[in-house]
């Protein structure tokens, strides 16, 4: 586990492609266990550790996840989160790259539940939601582009939906047409950065997730 940024009041982490960040069916360890865990050898707590989870990542997904040290901070982030005052800017390695250089989305998502997938529609339809990102193209390989994505609403697999309806599908993304898979299973989708208003101290925090190990991040992401 990595630890990116500390305080009394919050921890931010980088999570792995493959880790859970809240327990689950799988009965796989989550990473809020595995925090909580740093936490008390760290500080040798000798009781329970408070953590509150304030956001997820797809289990698919790698990068930075925000966790709550208090209650204080859990209500507060939980706020934030809802009112749109934590910035997150995510970088999504696609198979194609996208009809223009930079553009604003808006699609109309149903989640079907039984699938776990969403589906996009250029109309509103029963049941489904409004959902507006922006891209932009920040670097390129011969066959692979890098995008730079900030999400103006959060819906199921907004991200990995909408950039698949526009043909520009996550590589190793097979749920929404990647044409195969990464070979660790997880997506080339990376929760890059974050930027918010400290809930308690109103300090401004700015943390940048590292780039994922394999050698194509490393290759496109170092710009």
């Amino acid at each position: 586990m990595q630890v990116l940024y500390e305080d009394n009041h919050l921890i931010i982490v980088y999570k792995e492609a493959g880790e859970i960040v809240q327990a689950d069916k799988s009965g796989d360890i989550p990473l809020s266990e595995i925090v909580k865990q740093w936490l008390k050898a760290k500080y040798n707590k000798p009781g329970n550790v408070f953590l509150g989870v304030v956001h997820r990542l797809d289990r698919p997904v790698s990068g930075l996840v925000i966790f709550a040290k208090t209650s204080k901070a859990l209500t507060r982030l939980n706020n934030m989160f809802r009112n749109g005052e934590i910035h997150k800017t995510y970088w999504a390695i696609v198979t194609r790259p996208p009809f223009e250089p930079e553009a604003t989305l808006t699609d109309w998502l149903v989640r079907n539940e039984r699938q776990n997938k969403s589906y996009a529609y250029n109309h509103q339809v029963p049941t489904s939601k409004k959902s507006i990102l922006h891209y932009k193209v920040i670097n390129q390989t011969d066959h692979y582009t890098l995008l730079e994505v900030n999400l103006m609403t959060g819906r199921h697999h907004q991200i990995r939906c909408q950039l698949s309806n526009m043909d520009c599908p996550i590589k190793g993304d097979l749920k929404y047409g990647a044409p195969r898979s990464n070979p660790d299973g997880g997506i080339s989708l990376l929760s890059h950065r974050v930027e918010f208003v400290h809930p308690v101290s109103k300090e401004t925090i700015r943390v940048e997730s590292p780039l994922p190990k394999d050698n194509l991040w490393q290759a496109i992401g170092n710009i």
